[in-house]
């Protein structure tokens, strides 16, 4: 199996967080409480282009869909790759224009595609992805003509979870031997622009060889297309780039993995950055990626506070103000986050966990949230300093699908974010209220 090496960009850990600013946020905001960075944003954007300086970059929205965050992206120079018309929208409301932004529907209900085809008609620059010929009928009934790219799926899948890699999932995209044909039949009513798959979520280095093949596959897909008369703007190979959530797990090396894509492609002779193209072959189009956690995961982090300590017959359980609502990954995925006491006041190793040079006792413990599902942990016989009531916990990495994933389950309203940039503390989304869930109701 290929494996990216240790000679990646350094990844932020939990215990690189100031302890005591995340303390005087959760006292001035209350818990549960999001925080992102946005400097942390800003130097993961260009990190990415540092790796891929001839590559069309668009952040993968569904990530982090906050106004503060889409607005530090396309500052930094990314474009918009939106999963649904909300997101189109939000896009728009960051500053995004239609030519910096990529609808991928996947399953559309038709009131999303009257909203996204409604935006082309103001903004023809607008790029729609489709993944069944069935969305192509839709679009045709709605008028729209326009830029259209096509994602294949190619067969091969990659990422953390089972329920995250889309690469050979039959939802998602159209099967890749089938997409040339489509594509020269749609090149002569529509603006054929480009050819899209994308692997999954969170790929590590472990997962290189899988990424290697989608790529040389769709470099395969995209000189086949061209072959056929249909030249391409762009060559989307997805993103998924991981970020290691385990203090044992190096960083991405995104050199080895840009180096890889390129290659995988297939005699990728490099243009001028303000070109930005990639020469495929006998294809001339740009390479796309569309990375979304890599941006945010290592930029933010979630604040709770113990309500609750209790010596149960095997574990000590603590109790949490944030559960399965606040940060949905670990009972969904399995997923591992560092969890850090910041109130104990020890010395943390770089994932966050207190060493034994603390002046308070080291304990395994089950932190609990206050759902009513056995579901409902972030952790289990985690080594922490022994928490006590009324301390608060940082959770580290919690910046992609923390607060995206939230919901209202149990009725209990959505925690508050706030956004920090150098010195600046600025309350970005408030806190939800009871009185917010029922409002719809009547």
């Amino acid at each position: 199996m290929s494996r990216v090496g240790d000679g990646g960009p350094a990844v932020r850990r939990l215990a690189e967080w100031d302890a005591t600013d995340l303390l005087a946020l959760a006292e001035e905001y209350d818990t549960p409480l999001y925080v992102i960075d946005r400097d942390r944003v800003a130097e993961n954007c260009a990190r990415l282009r540092e790796a891929f300086p001839d590559a069309d970059i668009s952040y993968a929205v569904k990530a982090h869909t906050g106004q503060a965050v889409l607005r530090t992206v396309r500052e930094a120079g990314l474009d918009a790759e939106c999963a649904s018309a909300g997101e189109v929208e939000r896009a728009f409301e960051a500053g995004f224009t239609g030519n910096r932004i990529r609808y991928t529907a996947v399953n559309p209900p038709g009131r999303d595609l009257d909203r996204v085809v409604g935006r082309w008609q103001a903004n023809p620059e607008l790029t729609i992805t489709v993944g069944a010929a069935d969305t192509v009928d839709r679009l045709r009934d709605r008028g729209f003509d326009g830029r259209l790219c096509v994602r294949a799926n190619p067969g091969v899948g990659a990422g953390h979870h089972e329920k995250v890699r889309t690469g050979a999932n039959a939802k998602f995209g159209i099967p890749i031997e089938r997409v040339a044909d489509l594509a020269e039949a749609w090149a002569a009513e529509f603006d054929l622009v480009g050819v899209h798959a994308h692997a999954g979520s969170g790929i590590s280095g472990d997962d290189l060889t899988a990424h290697r093949e989608l790529v040389s596959r769709m470099g395969d897909l995209a000189r086949e297309v061209e072959s056929r008369g249909g030249g391409l703007e762009f060559v989307d190979v997805g993103g998924g780039f991981g970020v290691p959530y385990r203090s044992e797990e190096p960083p991405l090396d995104l050199d080895a993995v840009a180096a890889a894509t390129r290659e995988a492609l297939g005699d990728v002779a490099g243009r001028s950055p303000a070109g930005c193209q990639a020469e495929l072959g006998n294809v001339d189009a740009t390479l796309s990626i569309e990375p979304g956690r890599y941006v945010v995961a290592d930029a933010g982090v979630l604040l709770t506070r113990v309500n609750t300590v209790k010596e149960a017959r095997d574990a000590t359980v603590v109790g949490v103000d944030a559960g399965m609502t606040t940060l949905l990954r670990p009972a969904m995925y399995g997923a591992y986050h560092a969890i850090r006491n910041l109130s104990a006041g020890v010395d943390s190793d770089t994932d966050g966990e207190p060493n034994a040079t603390g002046d308070r006792e080291t304990v395994p413990v089950t932190v609990a949230g206050p759902i009513c599902e056995s579901a409902d942990v972030l952790c289990e016989e985690r080594p922490l300093s022994r928490p006590e009531r009324g301390e608060v916990l940082a959770v580290g990495n919690a910046g992609a699908y923390g607060y995206e994933m939230s919901n209202t389950y149990n009725t209990r309203p959505r925690p508050a974010e706030v956004a920090r940039s150098g010195t600046t503390v600025r309350l970005v989304r408030r806190r939800e209220t009871a009185a917010d869930l029922t409002e719809l109701e009547r």
